[in-house]
């Protein structure tokens, strides 16, 4: 009977059990809960609503390293002096609409708890889904946000070289289009242009002077981290662990392919960030990983991008003095591409590379993947990246965490395989 009622559907029909199956996949669970669910999500009358949004063309990473600049300004206002700032909580924007996501769904909203833990984040900054945002302003009717700010750069701040922190109400220095999270629930009336120099910190005198319940911040990228590196930066960085079911993923490739555990790595952490410790003995699995950036680098920055036959001898070269018999790469690189690498590494070496299942690339797009990615080499013995490409900053930041040597996490390919310039070390601060 099931057979005859699906042969009788319209291709319309099966549309719509499709994308039921794919929101119920979202349901309740220990890590997220998606917009459509059955959670809830008790709100009181003083909570105010932070919301802001980033530039469409930019990044996955450039998005959480923006996401650490309003959580550290969200963790400020929770212990203000100023009772209408500590009622803040930063709603989470979902991830849709990136460019460079070939197998996501244009129009899906991800929520962050597929990618993150939740709970670990929640233990230093008062954040919360864009669902429960929904859900505390009476998500069956439109929402209509009382105040925005595009936040632009001042029109001669780099003619002038004049860099002090200000913002001041202007002119629009173009004409924005806010697409509200590509919600079609989501509205504002009151749009202003926010000419803006500064850490995301000092937004705390805009919303301190503003008595609307929600607030929206556009092109937040604008805003600047308040001390790169200090130790409130490495808080709210170590409370962005990933998922439990993408760390367990990973493990399990790593355990497979690589010869590779936490036990025999010394890569074990504490089941809270909080309880983590300095330290600088962590072994890694006996592998070299590698990031190697290539399409839009290949097109903006051809400059710095080695050649794959400079790579494939700098990863020989490696491996030789690590005294090292695989390789894990992590790339954006064409097949073709990546076979020419693959050939040019002699035979006697393992190269590996990540391939997701069916099942993986659908339940967590490429976010997902990429992650599985950077947590495989982020526990390798020795990790090389793309010099400026923030893939390869992620992955420096989890190993600080871990606590690997410093020599074995700040390296970079170099165009000629001479003396090339290498990341900046930003060790962890605890």
């Amino acid at each position: 009977m099931l057979t005859s009622v699906f042969s009788k559907l319209t291709k319309y029909g099966l549309f719509v059990i499709v994308l039921f199956l794919e929101i119920a996949s979202y349901a309740c669970g220990d890590e997220f809960c998606y917009v459509d669910s059955e959670c809830s999500y008790n709100s009181n009358s003083h909570e105010r609503f932070l919301l802001y949004d980033v530039n469409p063309p930019e990044g996955f990473n450039l998005r959480r390293d923006v996401y650490m600049r309003f959580a550290i300004l969200a963790h400020k206002l929770k212990h203000s002096e100023h009772e209408n700032l500590q009622h803040f909580k930063l709603v989470l924007p979902p991830w849709s609409h990136l460019y460079h996501w070939k197998y996501t769904p244009v129009a899906e909203q991800i929520p962050w708890g597929l990618y993150f833990d939740l709970q670990s984040i929640k233990m230093y900054a008062p954040v919360i889904e864009m669902y429960e945002f929904f859900q505390a302003m009476n998500r069956t009717s439109a929402v209509v946000i009382d105040e925005v700010y595009v936040l632009q750069h001042f029109k001669d701040m780099f003619e002038t070289g004049n860099f002090k922190n200000k913002m001041q109400i202007e002119e629009c220095a173009e004409n924005y289009q806010i697409n509200y999270f590509f919600y079609k629930n989501l509205t504002s009336h009151n749009v202003k242009c926010l000419s803006y120099h500064g850490p995301a910190t000092k937004l705390s005198q805009l919303l301190q002077k503003s008595s609307a319940k929600v607030i929206l911040l556009h092109h937040a990228e604008v805003a600047l981290h308040e001390m790169f590196g200090n130790k409130l930066y490495w808080e709210c960085r170590r409370s962005m662990r990933f998922s439990t079911k993408l760390r367990d993923i990973a493990a399990q490739f790593r355990r497979k392919f690589l010869n590779s555990t936490d036990k025999a790595d010394n890569t074990i952490l504490p089941e809270k960030w909080q309880d983590e410790k300095s330290k600088r003995d962590a072994k890694g699995g006996p592998y070299l990983s590698a990031h190697i950036r290539r399409q839009d680098f290949l097109r903006g920055r051809s400059h710095q991008v080695p050649t794959i036959e400079s790579i494939a001898q700098q990863i020989i070269k490696l491996l030789e003095k690590l005294n090292l018999t695989q390789v894990f790469i992590a790339t954006d690189a064409s097949e073709d591409e990546y076979k020419n690498l693959v050939e040019k590494i002699p035979h006697n070496y393992k190269t590996i590379k990540y391939v997701p299942s069916n099942g993986v690339k659908i339940k967590y797009k490429n976010g997902g993947v990429a992650i599985i990615e950077q947590i495989i080499c982020s526990y390798a013995r020795h990790f090389v990246g793309t010099h400026e490409s923030t893939f390869s900053f992620r992955i420096q930041e989890e190993r600080e965490i871990l606590g690997f040597p410093v020599a074995t996490t700040f390296n970079s390919f170099c165009k000629n395989g001479d003396d090339c310039p290498q990341p900046s070390i930003w060790k962890i601060v605890h």
